[in-house]
């Protein structure tokens, strides 16, 4: 008869304290670099985590520092973006009470999941014992008594787990921890925690709270999958990269760089990616797709071979399948993401961007592109440049700027240091085609998702985890009117964050497309409905910058293009959070930002009456018959 081994003591402590104690010692690693993986938590409380969470950071003493926020999706996006800065090798956790502020995470779990970002959810849950049914906030589900809320939150989550008994938490803690620092299946991941079992007293095991170091590897690529890749590349007579956010992932920069240097080949970038390339190389033609430079696309559509870095692939990126035109047109894609290497019927070469791209660049050593090749995209480039430099430009000093002289101006006042951020509106297209990405990490946009109210919150999260950089949240009246609320927040712990607030009265990004899509503009702008029911134009007597400034921050008013880019150097140079408050005019004297160079499909009424739709859908129905599907 086998005898089991008599269970060692162990630490008693609450399943809340245990949790807190063991994020304490884990650890990510990559080239040699070792980090907390998580690092501080985020948190608003409430009956369903103020006794358990809430106590355990408390008795903790900053074992895992807390930070104070004002709405649970705000407080994701601030997650998100420490994490996006730290490289994912680092994250921030999020704790919530049950009900409602649960039910508020699941915005921001869709977003880290679609941008494959960590971030760790903690929400409080109802009683696992049912002592009293229902509780306050429960959800009653006639057909399932071990529903709640948060199971709203499995599909955005790449892991979840609810933890209904103490010991229950050792597996699913290291599960958790796994997908938090795995490459690929990283995201969102939740711990749904019932308020009585936070609060409940275990004996934990001692190596449960062991430092712990989660490696985070770089693998290779397959030889075979590297040699097909390399003929390919050298057959090519147009080849083109797309830099996507994996490049930033990995902190390829620089073997991006050298493969540029080495073949000439150009390269463009989707948002993610934007910045992979100094603007100055060469090899950097812009952005890519929908919202791309008029050099990238026109390379995109003749590309007779496409070399795919850490891209999705996304409808923005391929213009919805109408991009890359060449008939013959193959694909090669470097991804860890086997999933994401497979895609456009592509060679799927499964690795890190770094180690792939340094051993692409060795087999294809002695190799470049035409050499007429590359004096036409540098032509190409040159164009768009002077494109970019028209629409910054301001002749009128006294003048309302354009939203694309606002850029300008930001411009010419960031250094290599600063960090702009921004996730929805007209302003990721314009920032898309214009800004001229100098240094790693100074572009970030948040455009998987694309969430309204995330540019704030991001910001604040950016400047936590790079705290000696300049951070700029580019936001628009619609955006801020989503969520400003974390401007409290950087208020309150003094982070100097810096809003760029542009004030347009509307919709102006969707505004735009509805007028192209036959919807003319229905229920896009900020007008005054009389007691008939009929709305009246102008501006509604709205003041943002007031608002911003009843929330603490320091508020500048440039009313002028002359003015403005001294309010945006006042601001940079700003040791509290401060807000430059402008309103755009339009482009009378100066073109604005150059029209979208390639198609995205948003399907057209296919049956109207109004002229506007019928000739809105005569137009997609032509575009639409340029879409292919690359197998």
């Amino acid at each position: 008869m086998t005898v089991p081994h008599a269970r060692r003591p162990g630490r008693r402590l609450t399943t809340a304290q245990a949790l807190v104690e063991f994020l304490a010692h884990q650890h990510t690693e990559r080239d040699g670099r070792r980090q907390r993986l998580v690092t501080a938590c985020w948190g608003i409380f409430g009956h369903g985590n103020v006794a358990g969470v809430g106590q355990a950071l408390l008795e903790a003493e900053g074992a895992l520092p807390f930070l104070q926020g004002r709405n649970e999706q705000a407080m994701v996006h601030a997650a998100v973006g420490y994490a996006r800065q730290s490289d994912r090798l680092s994250a921030h956790a999020v704790t919530t009470s049950i009900g409602p502020g649960a039910t508020n995470l699941v915005t921001g779990a869709a977003l880290a999941t679609i941008n494959r970002l960590p971030v760790l959810l903690l929400p409080g849950d109802t009683f696992a014992t049912r002592p009293a049914d229902p509780v306050l906030q429960q959800l009653e589900h006639p057909g399932a008594g071990d529903v709640s809320v948060n199971d709203c939150l499995r599909p955005v989550s790449r892991y979840f787990d609810r933890i209904t008994r103490p010991e229950a938490l050792i597996p699913a803690a290291l599960q958790a921890m796994r997908v938090l620092a795995d490459p690929v299946e990283t995201g969102a991941v939740t711990l749904a925690l019932p308020q009585d079992v936070q609060a409940e007293a275990y004996d934990w095991p001692e190596e449960f709270f062991a430092d712990r170091v989660w490696h985070v590897r770089r693998p290779a690529p397959a030889a075979d999958a590297l040699a097909e890749a390399v003929r390919a590349i050298r057959a090519a007579r147009r080849p083109l990269v797309v830099a996507g956010g994996g490049v930033a992932h990995s902190g390829a920069e620089d073997a991006l760089r050298a493969l540029a240097d080495a073949t000439g080949v150009p390269v463009a970038s989707t948002q993610a990616g934007k910045g992979s390339l100094h603007h100055a190389h060469p090899s950097d033609v812009g952005g890519l797709g929908h919202t791309g430079t008029a050099v990238a696309d026109a390379l995109a559509r003749d590309a007779d071979l496409v070399l795919g870095v850490g891209t999705r692939y996304t409808d923005f990126t391929t213009a919805s399948g109408t991009l890359f035109a060449a008939p013959g047109v193959r694909f090669v894609n470097l991804n860890i993401a086997a999933a994401d290497a497979h895609k456009m019927a592509g060679l799927a070469v499964v690795a890190d961007a770094r180690a792939g791209l340094a051993a692409l660049a060795e087999g294809l050593a002695g190799h470049r592109v035409p050499a007429a090749y590359e004096r036409e995209y540098a032509a190409g480039k040159a164009e768009w440049e002077a494109a970019v430099q028209r629409a910054y430009s301001w002749r009128d000093a006294d003048a309302r700027p354009t939203q694309a002289q606002v850029l300008g101006a930001l411009d010419s006042v960031v250094g290599d240091e600063d960090v702009i951020v921004n996730a929805a509106g007209s302003l990721p297209g314009d920032l898309h085609k214009l800004w001229r990405s100098r240094s790693r990490r100074q572009y970030h946009l948040e455009y998987g998702y694309s969430c309204m109210g995330y540019e704030i919150p991001a910001a604040i999260g950016v400047r936590l985890a790079a705290p000696e950089r300049p951070v700029w949240a580019l936001v628009g009246d619609g955006t801020y009117l989503m969520m400003p609320t974390e401007l409290v927040t950087a208020v309150q712990e003094g982070i100097p964050i810096k809003v760029v607030l542009v004030q347009n009265h509307g919709y102006a990004s969707i505004g735009g497309l509805s007028e192209q899509v036959g919807a003319e503009r229905f229920g896009t702008a900020y007008r005054f409905r009389a007691a008939d029911g009929t709305y009246t134009g102008g501006p509604l007597p709205v003041d943002l910058g007031a608002n911003a400034a009843s929330l603490g921050m320091a508020v500048l008013r440039p009313r002028t293009v002359g003015a403005l880019r001294e309010a945006l150097a006042e601001a940079r140079a700003a040791e509290r959070p401060t807000c430059v408050y402008v309103e755009t005019g339009t482009a009378d004297t100066v073109p604005g930002a150059p029209p979208a160079q390639a198609w995205w499909d948003v399907p057209v009424a296919q049956a109207a009456t109004r002229p506007a739709a019928l000739r809105a859908r005569e137009e997609y129905e032509r575009r639409a018959s340029a879409r292919r599907r690359y197998l």
